[in-house]
């Protein structure tokens, strides 16, 4: 019967599996590998989306081996994935759906690059209009099937230093923009000076999308955000919570807006979110207990990292540390808080305690075309 179905239906029952358990489905016969093959992309991962959490996914930070970990959150699983395919070690900016937005660690110059991890799949950008060093990336996915083989999105590259007329290095003002609709990078304005030397030296490549403003925490204590708002072409600071005293600080989107982690030296970790007016309320605190487990007996929140989506935010530190992770209950009405174990073993084989760095990703097996 199973082999005789037609392909829509069997379509259907395969948009609820996860990334893992439809890599076995597709190799038990013809009939099944055929379908996942041929059955529109489209559709199928705008389901797979819809059904599935997304995963978490951990590069070791030192290049030790060309591989990456992933918590598969459906079964609460760790896998192995050789990075091998590669040609450069590279660094994660931002996840795109189901793609990885990176950049090479052995080149000075701004270079990006796509991949898929599962597909094994690599793509570098074009070169932008301007070779510059150290400038800040922001990420905005443009469309409804982001989860797809081949979102949309655009690349926004601001600040950094670039090679003066005269000789010598200059901060370089002007704002690109790199489009995937026509995999070209366009210049869309300008930066002030005093935003783009914090862009160059203060601010990490991570970058928020909320409500048309792209946002960036600087991570000089005491820590502010910068925003760029797109259509028109403004730029804006303020300050954020505790401003002084936070070890830590990440900035993600919930719900739609902007969300603030962080984590003061001797007391809590606190999650606020961004009302009108630039204005901070609190949320939520981490649970003392889990706080206590996953700084290992310290009081310093000064070596944990966070990275959020729009329905989980982790906190995390090594690879093998453990996780503390405030997620969407399947209802949708509430959220609740959980420790995930740390990746200690894998199939029976020791895991070394890793430095990490966190994305999260939305599987699939298809591959990117553009």
């Amino acid at each position: 019967m199973w082999s005789n179905l037609p392909f829509d239906v069997l379509a259907k029952i395969f948009s609820f599996l996860s990334p893992d358990s439809l890599a076995r489905a597709r190799s038990t016969c013809r009939h099944w590998n055929a379908c996942v093959d041929t059955y529109p992309i489209a559709t199928s991962f705008i389901l797979l989306s819809l059904h599935h959490r997304a995963w978490f996914l951990a590069l070791p930070t030192r290049n030790r081996g060309q591989h990456c970990y992933v918590h598969n959150p459906v079964i609460d699983n760790w896998h192995l994935l050789s990075l091998d395919f590669l040609p450069d070690p590279v660094r994660p900016v931002a996840s795109i759906g189901a793609l990885i937005l990176v950049r090479p660690t052995n080149c000075t110059v701004l270079q990006l690059a796509l991949c898929n991890p599962f597909t094994r799949q690599f793509r570098y950008l074009p070169m932008s209009n301007i070779s510059r060093t150290n400038p800040a990336v922001g990420v905005v996915t443009l469309d409804s099937v982001q989860h797809g083989p081949n979102p949309n999105f655009r690349v926004y590259v601001g600040g950094g230093m670039s090679e003066a007329p005269r000789g010598g290095a200059m901060y370089e003002l002007k704002l690109e923009m790199y489009d995937s609709m026509d995999d070209t990078w366009h210049v869309v304005g300008f930066v002030p000076t005093e935003f783009a030397v914090r862009l160059t030296v203060w601010t990490p490549n991570e970058s928020v999308y909320s409500n048309g403003v792209l946002y960036w925490m600087t991570s000089a204590r005491a820590y502010s955000v910068m925003g760029y708002e797109i259509d028109g072409h403004r730029w804006r600071g303020f300050g954020v919570p505790m401003a002084d005293k936070l070890e830590f600080a990440a900035l993600l989107c919930r719900n739609g807006g902007l969300t603030l982690v962080g984590g003061a030296s001797e007391g809590e970790a606190c999650i606020w979110e961004l009302k009108e007016g630039d204005r901070w309320g609190l949320i939520q605190k981490v649970p003392m207990e889990m706080g206590r487990k996953l700084l290992g007996g310290k009081r310093s929140w000064g070596s944990i990292k966070c990275v959020g989506s729009e329905e989980a935010i982790y906190l995390y530190k090594e690879l093998g540390s453990g996780m503390v992770v405030w997620r969407e209950m399947e209802e949708k009405a509430r959220w609740a808080w959980f420790w995930i174990e740390g990746c200690h073993s894998i199939g029976g084989n020791q895991v070394p305690n890793l430095p990490i760095k966190g994305v999260f990703l939305h599987p699939n097996l298809f591959p990117f075309t553009f």
